[in-house]
């Protein structure tokens, strides 16, 4: 499972770890973090002022897209009816001593139509094949537990990413990632000093691996700049 604190503790966790070692400079330690895990870092920017500047791409605010949905579109009947079976299904994994799995989130490459959203068959090549499958990765062969969105339905990450100023963030989205919007919102709910770069015509996945698209420059000038 996870959850938004225990993976806000998981950054945090790792510069514990990296500022004993003899060989780390305390005051240079940055994060970069990928998708989720791009919200995730922001929070742990938020609350942990031992990270000097926060890099994101293809940022996701797992807090928002569970609790209210793609673009907002869950009513509150909806998310209403959600947590009811939620709730039924804590009793049922209580009672049966261990807890129970959701569906398989993604189908195989060769079961895709063509008409998937973009971001659907996206997901597929990259979980799915070797650009991203591993054995032990939830995303490329199994399932989080069904009652896994009740902690980010319940707190919102984000809700101090203004005080992670003075420090600079920078947030990257591609132009057509369907992700865009959570870059953007954080952009402007951040404080400067801030930037935000759209990749022209990225998808969401691009900024994952693809050497071509990723602004490795960019990142490199970001984090010399700034941890110095």
């Amino acid at each position: 499972m996870a959850s938004p604190d225990i993976n806000t503790e998981d950054f945090s966790a790792a510069i514990d770890f990296l500022g004993i070692q003899s060989f780390v400079d305390r005051e240079k330690v940055g994060i970069m973090g990928i998708c989720g895990f791009g919200g995730m870092g922001l929070n742990a920017t938020a609350v942990d002022k031992r990270v000097k500047a926060v890099a994101v791409a293809s940022m996701y605010d797992m807090s928002r897209v569970t609790a209210r949905g793609y673009f907002d579109s869950m009513t509150s009947e909806q998310r209403s009816q959600m947590l009811e079976q939620l709730g039924e299904q804590r009793w049922k994994d209580a009672e049966n001593g261990a807890p129970a799995y959701g569906p398989a989130g993604l189908p195989e490459p060769d079961q895709l139509t063509g008409e998937e959203p973009e971001f659907v068959q996206g997901y597929v090549n990259y979980y799915k094949t070797e650009r991203g499958f591993h054995s032990r990765s939830i995303n490329s062969n199994g399932s989080w537990t069904a009652t896994n969105a009740l902690s980010f339905m319940n707190m919102p990450l984000l809700t101090y990413i203004n005080e992670i100023s003075p420090r600079p963030v920078l947030i990257i989205a591609g132009e057509n990632a369907h992700s865009r919007y959570f870059s953007e919102d954080a952009y402007k709910a951040a404080n400067e000093p801030k930037e935000l770069m759209i990749i022209p015509g990225a998808v969401h996945t691009d900024l994952y691996d693809k050497v071509d698209v990723i602004p490795f420059d960019k990142l490199e000038s970001f984090f010399k700049e700034n941890l110095k």
